[in-house]
């Protein structure tokens, strides 16, 4: 949330979330968004959050914590969770939506997607360390954002820019570009950028 405000970015133009798996620094924002946007925001249109098996359990478990009771609450908005198997294809606000099981422990099944309007495909990793179900999710996307924690040797649930580089021209997507860097590879940006790699940052505008 202070990211989005610090941008001037209305949350209340949000109108699905989509939540790769289920650890506390891709989905811990939601309750904040949620309260925002009743207290605050004042929104009053629907919000769609789709996420794997568990991702209901795991928010309302994560509003208690943060300010309890609030999952009683009587909403200003209408607000759902969908929850989609790996492997299963969902239909979300006008776009499909694949996902895919990776290797990243979480506690529930970590996935991949997959979106795409008809026209456009914007693929995502989520966190994993390299498994060939990537190949399916990146093949010809658009823009296929992949996690690349590490510079060097192989992470336990995590991609590293090694083993990612060897792997680019079997993914097969018209853009990648890399995310979820630790301090080994954000001093390497230039490697990453000759490889012809993008490289996200905050407040980053892609169009496509």
């Amino acid at each position: 949330m202070p990211a989005l405000k610090a941008r001037s970015l209305d949350p209340n133009r949000i109108d699905g979330i989509v939540l790769s798996h289920l650890h506390g620094d891709h989905f811990g924002g939601l309750p904040f968004l949620l309260l925002d946007a009743q207290f605050l925001a004042r929104r009053e249109k629907p919000l769609t959050i789709a996420g794997p098996p568990g991702t209901r359990a795991r928010l309302d478990a994560a509003l208690e914590v943060f300010f309890p009771k609030s999952t009683g609450s009587k909403w200003r908005f209408p607000w759902q969770v969908m929850e989609i198997a790996p492997g299963q294809g969902a239909e979300l606000l006008g776009h499909s939506l694949v996902t895919a099981e990776v290797v990243h422990g979480s506690g529930a099944p970590s996935t991949a997607l997959r979106l795409s309007d008809g026209e456009k495909v914007f693929a995502y990793s989520g966190d994993t360390e390299w498994t060939d179900a990537l190949l399916a999710v990146a093949r010809e996307a658009d823009l296929f954002v992949c996690e690349c924690y590490g510079f060097a040797d192989k992470l336990t649930g995590h991609m590293t820019w090694e083993i990612l580089q060897a792997k680019l021209p079997a993914l097969r997507a018209k853009r990648v570009m890399a995310t979820h860097m630790n301090p080994s590879v954000l001093a390497k940006f230039d490697e990453l950028r000759a490889a012809g790699v993008l490289v996200a940052e905050d407040g980053l505008v892609m169009e496509f």
